[in-house]
C-alpha cells in the first residue's frame, strides 16, 4: 500500500512538473513574439526614417539590418520552441494518461482491501 502511495506522487510531481514546462515554453514564445514585434516595428522605423527599404541598398541604415537580423533570429528561435512546446505537450499528455491509470489502480486495490474485511465479517456473522 506504501508503495502505491509513492508512486501516485511520484506520477502527480511528473504531471506537475510537465505542466510547468508547457507553461514557461508557452511563456517564452509569447516573450519572444512581443521582442519580435518591437524588432520590426524598429525596422520599419528605420526604413521610413531612411527612405530605403531594401536591405541590399548600399545606403540601407545598418541599425534596421541589425534590428533585422535580430528579428530574423527571433523568428527562427521562435520556430524551434514551438517544436518543443508540442513534444512538452505530448510528455504532459501521457504522463496525464500515466496518472490516470495510476489513480484507477490505487482506487481498485483500496476498494479491493476494503471489501475483504466486510466480506470476512459477514462469513464470521453467519
Amino acid at each position: 500500500m506504501r508503495s502505491r502511495e509513492t508512486l501516485l506522487r511520484l506520477h502527480r510531481f511528473r504531471t506537475e512538473e510537465k505542466r510547468r514546462q508547457v507553461a514557461d515554453i508557452d511563456f517564452m514564445i509569447q516573450d519572444f513574439m512581443r521582442k519580435y514585434e518591437e524588432l520590426d516595428q524598429q525596422v520599419k522605423f528605420e526604413e521610413s526614417r531612411n527612405g530605403v527599404t531594401d536591405p541590399s541598398h548600399f545606403n540601407y541604415s545598418l541599425s534596421a539590418k541589425a534590428a533585422r537580423g535580430r528579428r530574423d533570429n527571433l523568428m527562427r528561435s521562435i520556430a524551434e520552441l514551438r517544436d518543443q512546446l508540442a513534444e512538452a505537450q505530448a510528455a504532459l499528455e501521457s504522463e496525464e494518461q500515466e496518472l490516470k491509470r495510476a489513480e484507477m489502480l490505487a482506487e481498485k486495490e483500496s476498494g479491493a482491501a476494503s471489501a475483504m474485511p466486510q466480506a470476512a465479517a459477514a462469513q464470521v456473522m453467519r
